[in-house]
C-alpha cells in the first residue's frame, strides 16, 4: 500500500504506515523543523526510505506550494497511490485553545481536499483534534465565507465535500490509549473508500484494537501506564553526563543503560535498538520553580489537571496544568511542556519521555532546538512541539494494519507506474 503524507510533520503517521508494511512515496511538510526530522528519519533514514519521486524536491513546502509547483506531475500519480493520509492544522478546532473559524490554519484542510481530487488515492484518512467535530460559535464569524461553520462542523463539510467527490465517509472520536499508546489522547478520524463497500472502516478498526495490543504482546484488557512508558528513564541513582545532542550549552542528561528486563511497551519502544536515545536532555529548572512544582504536586490529584481553586491559591496563570499518575495514562501530551509534571520528579517531561508517552521507538531521533519563545514561537517547530503535534505512530500502525487487511481481501494493490514520470 503506497501513500502520501500531507501535513506530515515530524512524521507521526507516516512511521506508523511504515511498521505496518505500507510504502511512503511523498510527504509534504511546511515546518523546515520538522520536515527535517522527517527526512533524516523516514525520507533518507536508515530503517526506512521513501519511494521519493525524482521531480520532488526534498524540502519543506507547504500543500499549497505542492499544488502550485508540481500540478502536472502530481495528475501523473494519480491511480497509483493507495492511501493519503493527513492531519491539517488544529489549533483552529482545539478546546483547549480559542475556538477561531477565521483562524488560517483552518482553511489547510480544503488544500487538502483539492489535492484529493488530483491524485484520486483509493483510501483516504484525516487525523484531527475531536474538536474538529464542534460547531463553531456564530459571534466570532468574521466574514459571510464563514457562514458554513456555522451549519456544520469543519468534520462535517469536510465529509461532505468527500461524498461529492466519490468517497464513502465513515467518521468517529477515538481514545489513543485503545491501541497501547499510553496515553488517554481523544482524536478525531475520517476514514474513506473510493471503493463501493457496506463496513464502515471507522468502526472496522475500533473492532481490532484488542487484536492489535495482544499482536504487540500488550495486555488487551489494561491500558499501558506512564510507569510503563518512562520508568527506566527516571533521575534517581542515575549517573549524569552532559547533553550534546543541541547546541545549547549547560545541559545534562542520565547516561541511559538499556534495562536487562524490558515491559511489553518497552520492548516495542526499544524495538531491537541498543544504543540511548536521543532528546534525553534535563530541564534546567530554578531552584524556586522546582520549589512551585513540589506545591503542585501537594495540591493536586495526580493524574487530573490542577483545578482552578488549586490554580488561584497558587498564583497560577496557567489554564491547564497536571502531576502525572503513576500507574495511570498520561493526559494528551500537548506542544507545552510545562503542561504536565513528572510523577515522582519535581520537573516537567525529558522530550524523549514525551515521545515514549506518543508511542515513538527510542532509534527514531528528533532533530533541532527542544523549545523556542517570543516572536519565533509562531514559526519555530522545536522538539516538544514536533512530539505534541504528532500522531502517536501505534495509532497509526493500527490504521494500517487495518487497511492492508482490506486491500489482501480485495486484491486491490496495483504496482506503482508514474514515480519517474
Amino acid at each position: 500500500m503506497r501513500f502520501i503524507d500531507v501535513f506530515a510533520g515530524c512524521g507521526g503517521l507516516s512511521l506508523g504506515l511504515l511498521n505496518a508494511g505500507c510504502q511512503g512515496v511523498a510527504a509534504i511538510e511546511k515546518n523546515p523543523m520538522a520536515f527535517e526530522t522527517l527526512r533524516h528519519n523516514l525520507i533518507d533514514g536508515k530503517r526506512y526510505s521513501f519511494e521519493w519521486p525524482k521531480w520532488l524536491p526534498k524540502e519543506a513546502m507547504s500543500c499549497e506550494q505542492f499544488i502550485t509547483n508540481f500540478r502536472a506531475q502530481i495528475s501523473k500519480l494519480a491511480g497509483t497511490i493507495d492511501l493519503m493520509v493527513g492531519g491539517p492544522p488544529c489549533q483552529g478546532f482545539s478546546t483547549a485553545g480559542r475556538r477561531n473559524p477565521a483562524d488560517p490554519r483552518n482553511k489547510m484542510a480544503e488544500q487538502y481536499l483539492e489535492l484529493v481530487k488530483i491524485v484520486r488515492p483509493k483510501y483516504i484518512v484525516i487525523e484531527n483534534v475531536s474538536g474538529f467535530n464542534s460547531r463553531f460559535n456564530e459571534e466570532k464569524m468574521t466574514s459571510a465565507a464563514d457562514e458554513k461553520y456555522i451549519k456544520t462542523s469543519y468534520a462535517e463539510y469536510i465529509s461532505e465535500e468527500l461524498t461529492k467527490a466519490g468517497y464513502k465517509v465513515s467518521r468517529g472520536k477515538i481514545n489513543c490509549a485503545a491501541f497501547g499508546v499510553p496515553q488517554n489522547r481523544y482524536r478525531y478520524l475520517i476514514i474513506c473508500s473510493r471503493e463501493n463497500i457496506r463496513e464502515n472502516l471507522f468502526e472496522e478498526l475500533t473492532k481490532t484494537s484488542s487484536e492489535f495490543k495482544k499482536g504487540k504482546g500488550l495486555n488487551p484488557q489494561s491500558p499501558v501506564t506512564v510507569h510503563d512508558a518512562i520508568a527506566d528513564l527516571e533521575t534517581a541513582d542515575k549517573i549524569r553526563i552532559p547533553s550534546t545532542d543541541s547546541s545549547a550549552k549547560g545541559f545534562w542528561e542520565i547516561d541511559y543503560k538499556s534495562p536487562d528486563i524490558l515491559s511489553p511497551y518497552l520492548k516495542i519502544l526499544r524495538d531491537g535498538f541498543s544504543g540511548a536515545p536521543n532528546s534525553l536532555r534535563l530541564p534546567n529548572h530554578k531552584v524556586d520553580t522546582i520549589v512551585q512544582f513540589m506545591k503542585f504536586r501537594q495540591a493536586s490529584e495526580p493524574g487530573k489537571s490542577l483545578s482552578k481553586k488549586a490554580r488561584d491559591a497558587l498564583g497560577l496563570k496557567k489554564h491547564a496544568i497536571t502531576v502525572l499518575a503513576r500507574n495511570y495514562p498520561s493526559p494528551t501530551i500537548t506542544t507545552l511542556p510545562d503542561d504536565i509534571i513528572h510523577y515522582s520528579e519535581a520537573r516537567i517531561l525529558t522530550a524523549r519521555e514525551t515521545a515514549r508517552i506518543q508511542s515513538f521507538p527510542d532509534w527514531f531521533e528528533f532533530t533541532g532546538k527542544y523549545t523556542t519563545g517570543g516572536k519565533a514561537r509562531k514559526l519555530d517547530c522545536p522538539r516538544y512541539t514536533q512530539i505534541g503535534n504528532a500522531v502517536p505512530p501505534l495509532l497509526s500502525e493500527a490504521i494500517g494494519k487495518m487497511l492492508l487487511s482490506r486491500c489482501e481481501i480485495e486484491s486491490c494493490l496495483e504496482p506503482a507506474a508514474a514515480l519517474e514520470s
